[in-house]
């Protein structure tokens, strides 16, 4: 067995290093763990991190160890029944196996999988890696734009924290330098002066003594030059330079009729937790609005539109009208990004399902960059997912997606919301 030392100094936060590394390595496998963790979770569990397996199989690490050289017989006692190049049959089973669940190793002996602990931060990133509002454009920066810290030199004054200690020493030095270098001349000076009278006569022992005194004084000053003083302190100078940032609103449109039993709410309720955590991790700008509807649409805040159990009949149209209405008050088309997310059970009014069509085509889809509907239901699909159909082939910034199950939610929300090739 041959051992390779890493004799390499430890760095500061080396464990935090290596975890991302870690992560980074086997990016793969956990987002595949992550993407089957998420079904399991509650509606509202979103503050906390996830507990994240992968097969051993996955995260073997390469070793290495002395061959065998040379020609080898070995003698294996008891065998009366084989002799060299004899094929043995496989047992029945394949050996092993146990009443258990799981693949038993042929052996008899094996390893859990590995599982460990990452954060809510490290689980958001991973949960939302790729995924970007779809044709955001930077319409018309606002006029409180996002404050962002950036370096700007140096200070003379600061807290201790922001000392910079390469710069205040370089400015010691500088400082020391230009008040002894005078001094240091004069004793170059008396030291060749002192050299001269290497042969003196005992006459010019007094001069020897001056100049052996004027020296030491002159070293005496030299080393009362303080090391570094508060002249040469230097803090790293931070300022807050305002950047412009993309306005956009989302309007989160949900059904809240009698159709929508329970567990079509809370899948529904899942989609928006995901897309409110995905637009208030990835844009800081993001406006969302709330709109809640049955025969008649509401706004409503976070809180309301979530947990209110408010319910009735269906009229879909009455949501894309109360959309229409806050757009035109509260946000410009030509200022703010405008996307618009709807879920249904596709219940609705017959002859209300054409005038959705009407109000999505000539008046909301010309001023939105983007209109996701999903619809979650395990029947067949109803009027208003053919009206919509039609807009999905004559509207490239509408799209739909059927959810029947809760294992759809995550791969839905990713389908919809992707990073398009062309985007930055």
């Amino acid at each position: 067995m041959a051992y390779f030392i890493d004799r390499r100094l430890n760095g500061k936060n080396k464990s935090m290093v290596n975890r991302q590394r870690f992560l980074r390595r086997y990016k793969s496998q956990i987002k595949q763990s992550i993407a089957g963790a998420i079904n399991k979770r509650s509606v509202t569990d979103v503050e906390s991190g996830e507990s994240v397996s992968i097969p051993n199989t996955d995260i073997n690490e390469p070793f290495f160890h002395q061959g065998r050289g040379g020609m080898r017989h070995r003698v294996h006692p008891g065998n009366d029944h084989f002799i060299q190049n004899d094929r043995i049959e496989r047992p029945p089973g394949g050996g092993g196996g146990g009443s258990g669940q799981g693949n038993a190793s042929q052996d008899g002996e094996g390893q859990d999988e590995f599982v460990f602990q990452i954060s809510k931060d490290e689980y958001l990133d991973l949960l939302f890696e790729d995924l970007a509002l779809p044709n955001l454009q930077k319409n018309q920066y606002k006029q409180l734009n996002e404050f962002k810290t950036h370096r700007s030199g140096y200070t003379s004054t600061g807290v201790p924290a922001n000392i910079s200690v390469v710069r205040s020493l370089q400015n010691s030095l500088v400082r020391r330098t230009a008040m002894t270098a005078g001094k240091r001349r004069s004793i170059r000076a008396l030291e060749e002066e002192l050299a001269l009278l290497a042969n003196i006569e005992p006459v010019q022992l007094l001069e020897e003594e001056r100049i052996h005194k004027e020296i030491a004084e002159l070293r005496q000053k030299i080393a009362r030059v303080p090391f570094i003083d508060t002249f040469d302190l230097r803090y790293k100078n931070f300022e807050r330079r305002a950047e412009p940032s993309s306005q956009a609103v989302m309007f989160c449109l949900m059904d809240v009729s009698g159709s929508m039993d329970q567990a079509t709410k809370d899948m529904a309720k899942r989609f928006y937790i995901l897309l409110y955590l995905f637009l208030s991790r990835t844009y800081k700008n993001v406006d969302v609005v709330y709109i809640r509807h049955h025969t008649q649409a509401k706004e409503v805040d976070e809180h309301e539109f979530f947990y209110s159990q408010e319910t009735g009949g269906t009229i879909v149209s009455s949501a894309l009208k109360l959309m229409e209405e806050v757009v035109k008050d509260r946000y410009n088309p030509s200022q703010w990004n405008i996307y618009a997310a709807q879920a249904s059970d596709g219940d609705n009014w017959a002859d209300d399902s054409p005038l959705c069509h009407e109000l999505l085509a000539n008046r909301l889809l010309p001023m939105v960059r983007y209109y996701s509907y999903i619809e979650i239901t395990r029947r067949a699909h109803q009027t208003l997912w053919r009206e919509y159909e039609d807009l999905q082939a004559k509207y490239s910034n509408f799209a739909m997606q059927h959810i029947r199950d809760q294992e759809d939610i995550y791969p839905v929300f990713r389908e919809l919301f992707h990073k398009q090739v062309n985007e930055r």
